[in-house]
């Protein structure tokens, strides 16, 4: 035998349905902005983690810099000038280095030259293919001070080293024209890292 429902409690059952559609249209909204937030910060994540392999990169060549001494002018040269180290564009993505640096005399130009393969991801490969490497990483050496072991001058040979590569995000154009214009036409998103180091002058005279 049929039961006819009363109209209070159907309406009651209507609304029930309209609340269940509002909760899950809600939930939708949430979930859309949630996934939105995650995947800001996973850009941002991937941002940190390839500072900090760039602080790695910068320091292993400040490093090598120190370590090599370069007192001349040929010495510091095998360094910071692109055509005496092998170079045709910043050291890293594009610049024409040699995969194995064994036949490479050694110093600076030995130097700059396994600083190549790092900023390419050498160090790691998969299938026999580099994947060590921050997004389009480039190394620049600039010679701030030319050396002179004049007495009474002694001055230091002073070098800038820098490491940029693709950011994620896009924000105000770093100062360092390391890599400047190889990342497309936004500069916003190149990362720039710099830090100088100073050679000294062991056998200089400060004065008679």
């Amino acid at each position: 035998m049929w039961r006819l429902i009363p109209a209070r409690r159907a309406s009651q059952r209507g609304t029930s349905l309209v609340e269940v559609l509002v909760t899950l249209v809600i939930t939708a909204y949430g979930l859309l902005g949630l996934t939105g937030l995650m995947s800001s910060m996973q850009r941002v994540e991937s941002e940190g983690f390839a500072r900090s392999q760039a602080l790695m990169l910068l320091a292993d060549m400040t490093e090598r810099i120190s370590a090599g001494n370069p007192q001349t002018a040929a010495e510091v040269a095998a360094y910071a000038d692109q055509s005496r180290a092998g170079l045709v564009a910043a050291a890293g993505t594009g610049d024409g280095q040699p995969a194995d640096c064994s036949a490479v005399v050694s110093g600076g130009a030995r130097d700059v030259c396994e600083w190549s393969g790092l900023l390419k991801g050498t160090s790691e490969k998969l299938a026999g293919k580099p994947v060590g490497a921050i997004h389009g990483a480039r190394g620049c050496i600039e010679l701030l001070t030319t050396p002179d072991a004049t007495t009474g001058i002694c001055r230091p040979a002073t070098f800038r080293v820098s490491v940029a590569w693709q950011g994620m995000l896009s924000s105000a154009a770093p100062g360092n024209a390391c890599g400047r214009n190889r990342y497309g036409s936004e500069d916003g998103a190149r990362r720039v890292l710099a830090e100088q180091v100073t050679v000294g002058l062991p056998t200089c005279t400060v004065s008679d």
